[in-house]
């Protein structure tokens, strides 16, 4: 069952593994803003576009007191690959399950058949203050984000 997280509601305790297989516990992560984009696949053109977009913009987020993590359903294996062919300076979370794209409620689009592009941004409480969901524009996701965090007091 799909749930859906708010605005305003606080980040749920999960943990995954990121690309070295290292169990991550996103919730313990108060006192900075978080961004977790959710994105289909590894390698995949509009993923490349995202994350390279991200990556871009990683000093600027990190100024801006925030952190950031890629999330699919890619095993850590093929996230260590694609982190080191484009130089990725975030980690990236492996969720195989699917349990928290569940969890926040990150649609499906084309019918169900691909996985959503999706981006949350929660404050230094761990309060949800916004969510972009463009399965087309993947470079807008960190525009959005950088958007959201710069006007932020």
């Amino acid at each position: 069952m799909i749930e859906k997280l708010n605005v305003g509601d606080l980040l749920p305790h999960f943990i995954m593994n990121n690309e070295k297989h290292e169990p991550i516990d996103i919730s313990t992560f108060t006192g900075k803003y978080m961004v977790l984009y959710f994105y289909p696949k590894d390698d995949t053109p509009g993923c490349v576009r995202e994350a390279c977009s991200f990556r871009d913009s990683f000093q600027d987020l990190a100024d801006a007191g925030a952190i950031v993590y890629g999330v699919s359903n890619d095993k850590p294996d093929s996230h260590a690959q694609f982190k080191l062919k484009y130089k990725l300076p975030f980690s990236l979370l492996s969720d195989t399950g699917g349990e928290l794209r569940n969890l926040l409620g990150v649609p499906t689009n084309l019918f169900g058949l691909l996985p959503g592009r999706v981006t949350y941004i929660f404050n230094p409480e761990g309060r949800l203050v916004h969510v972009f969901d463009s399965q087309l524009s993947p470079e807008k996701h960190v525009k959005e984000a950088l958007r959201i965090i710069g006007n932020q007091d």
